[in-house]
């Protein structure tokens, strides 16, 4: 591939070719691309670079600034990145922010995904980045004094897919130059930035790599941007294989979408633990700490079949019934008691089920109307020994082992909104409608149906 040839990119003259060729590689005519711009020289490199480039290779250029309220000169860096869009005829959005950071987590860490979060909701094919040589090589020192793994160690790539299908593809074409390459272009274009003061506090990890360590490094092994460049690269290969191997791995271990813990016994150590951090990612899942990643999978694969497992982590629970694993968003379980009343809104928004319980009114289907207006209709949570009879040529029987037969995953029994008539027990989703209170072929019906919001069975 183009980016990755080794080429005299401190030539200035040859820098726009060499980037171009990067764009050419992923970037088509009519494509949207939103450059992330900060003030900083190498963000203002690339927006001059892209607004050149943008005639040349036809494709629509807008601009991203993130305003994170940390810096007292935040206001007048806003203001300057607004002015430089504006002499190159490039629209600019600004967001502001307001960081809350979270225990564990690092003013800069906080930043960086409140940022990012920002970036997967721009409307445009790609986020391009000024990422450079000198950034990647900090990257995999950072990883690598982290204890990462060869994901981590693989640091970033070119292009990068976001995990929502709607967020643009990051691009990130200055990979393979280094902050020399970059200086030197900005000088001979004559350009104006903006320096960040905070880019000097070396209490933080990155800071302290960039203005304590990498001087010494660099004096002994003046190339090892370069050297670890190549090296990330190598992992990232490697990364790749382990991914296949997961995926190959997930052909035998799925039953019915859902990975199977026998199957998951059978691999070897390292393979499980392989498959399950690809698993995990696949439902854009953050990743334990590797202490709590291998107490997951090592209760996995010791539970009984039997044994209906829960395990939490960050905003994520997994559970296991009958040999099948599920990966869901974590939730808290609803308050008792829940009573609702229905006075025929089309819909309501149940807040402690997180879901919404739609009617439809359709003739000869659902609930008798009829007999609906009989007692106060209400919305209750199961609390057990409930009988129902949704077939009216068998007796009644308990709601329990109604739901066990139509296979409702045990943690969300509880969960459900049971429709009542007065006392009497009407409607339960996923089982039906209570005999004596079937609509008949032309009486007037009322059609439940619940949406639940965010949550269910996750497969992969």
């Amino acid at each position: 591939m183009a980016h990755t040839r080794r080429r005299k990119s401190n030539n200035p003259d040859r820098f726009l070719n060499d980037v171009c060729e990067v764009l050419q590689a992923y970037v088509h005519q009519g494509n949207h691309l939103a450059v992330g711009l900060s003030g900083g020289v190498d963000s203002v490199v690339l927006l001059d670079v892209l607004a050149t480039l943008s005639r040349q290779m036809s494709f629509r250029l807008s601009a991203a600034h993130v305003n994170h309220g940390i810096s007292k000169h935040a206001v007048s860096w806003s203001h300057f990145c607004c002015q430089l869009c504006s002499a190159y005829g490039v629209p600019v959005s600004v967001f502001y922010l307001k960081i809350n950071k979270a225990p564990g987590l690092s003013l800069e860490a906080a930043a960086r995904e409140e940022r990012y979060r920002i970036f997967s909701r721009l409307h445009a094919d790609y986020l391009i980045l000024a990422q450079h040589q000198d950034d990647q090589a900090e990257t995999v020192l950072l990883q690598l004094f982290r204890g990462a793994g060869v994901k981590g160690l693989s640091a970033m790539p070119v292009m990068r897919k976001q995990a929502a299908k709607t967020a643009p593809a990051i691009l990130r074409p200055l990979l393979s130059f280094s902050r020399g390459a970059i200086e030197a272009y900005a000088r001979h274009r004559r350009l104006n930035w903006i320096h960040d003061e905070s880019n000097d506090n070396v209490t933080f990890d990155r800071n302290f790599l960039r203005h304590e360590i990498l001087p010494v490094l660099r004096q002994r092994y003046p190339n090892y941007a370069k050297t670890l460049q190549r090296t990330s690269q190598h992992v990232a290969e490697a990364s790749q294989l382990l991914d296949e191997l997961a995926e190959a791995d997930a052909k035998h271990c799925v039953v019915s979408g859902n990975l199977n813990s026998a199957a998951l016994r059978e691999l070897s150590l390292p393979r499980a633990k392989n498959l399950l951090r690809y698993v995990l990612r696949q439902h854009a899942v953050k990743l334990p700490s590797t202490v709590k990643l291998d107490e997951i999978l090592n209760q996995l694969r010791t539970a009984r079949n039997d044994a209906q497992l829960h395990l939490t982590f960050g905003d994520t629970e997994i559970r296991a019934f009958k040999e099948l694993i599920y990966i869901l968003p974590r939730r808290k379980l609803p308050p008792k008691p829940v009573q609702i009343s229905w006075q025929g809104e089309p819909c309501l928004k149940l807040k402690a089920l997180d879901g919404n319980l739609c009617f439809e009114h359709i003739v000869g289907q659902g609930i008798s109307e009829e007999k609906l207006r009989r007692a106060p209709v209400l919305i209750k949570l199961r609390e057990g020994g409930e009988r129902f009879s949704p077939d009216c040529n068998r007796p009644r029987r308990s709601l329990k082992n109604l739901m066990q037969e139509a296979a409702i995953l045990p943690w969300e029994r509880f969960a459900l909104p049971l429709l009542y008539c007065g006392e009497r027990l009407v409607w339960v989703p996923g089982i039906g409608i209570e005999c004596e209170f079937q609509a008949g072929p032309e009486e007037k019906g009322v059609v439940p149906e619940w949406r639940p919001e965010q949550y269910g069975q996750k497969t992969f």
